[in-house]
């Protein structure tokens, strides 16, 4: 059965294309939203994902452009404890982050949110925890220079060199990357949608 609906993913980010692309769904169209990103005071993490998600889901939805189509939004936070690790915005931030979560174990959280036509939704947190390894000075300064950082929450990418760091995860692997993709293809799917044959 194939949709008349189009599927449109709320995302910037090139992973989250792949990822989809990589269990067979092509997003008809991508459109990035643009909503404030300022974690509020004393917010948790989780919420933090959960908020984050459904917002941009919101914000493509709200456009005339939009139409009758599935959005498809989501937001990957990674945290250390109950504090929130964003994007490094440059070098030293990067360096700060992989300092913090060199021994240590850590949670990624993604909120996931899908809007169907009609404007029925549904929102889902995932979250998978990842074991770093204590890193040296060394290996450190080498991931810098790599520049695999930028653009990444918590300053590092798993499915790049960083998956040298980490010795065992806890959950969804496609998570850490950006996008659990079994619950995403469940929430899409409790909505109606359904993949071209």
């Amino acid at each position: 059965m194939r949709n008349d609906a189009p599927l449109i993913l709320a995302s910037s980010s090139p992973r989250r294309l792949d990822l989809l692309r990589q269990v067979g769904v092509i997003p008809d169209r991508i459109a990035v939203p643009e909503v404030d990103e300022t974690p509020l005071a004393r917010e948790l993490p989780r919420a933090y994902a959960l908020r984050m998600a459904d917002a941009k889901a919101g914000d493509i939805a709200a456009r005339p452009d939009a139409g009758a189509a599935y959005i498809l939004a989501a937001d990957t936070v990674v945290a250390c404890g109950r504090r929130i690790l964003g994007k490094a915005d440059d070098v030293d931030a990067a360096a700060r982050y992989l300092r913090l979560l060199s021994g240590r174990r850590h949670r990624v959280y993604t909120g996931v949110a899908v809007i169907a036509p009609g404007g029925r939704r549904a929102v889902r947190v995932v979250m998978t925890m990842v074991r770093f390894k204590r890193l040296s000075q060394p290996e450190i300064a080498a991931y810098l220079a790599s520049g695999e950082w930028q653009g990444k929450a918590g300053g590092y990418a798993i499915q790049g060199r960083a998956e040298a760091f980490i010795p065992a995860i806890n959950g969804s692997f496609s998570n850490v990357v950006g996008l659990p993709l079994a619950t995403t293809l469940d929430l899409l799917r409790g909505l109606g949608w359904r993949p071209d044959p």
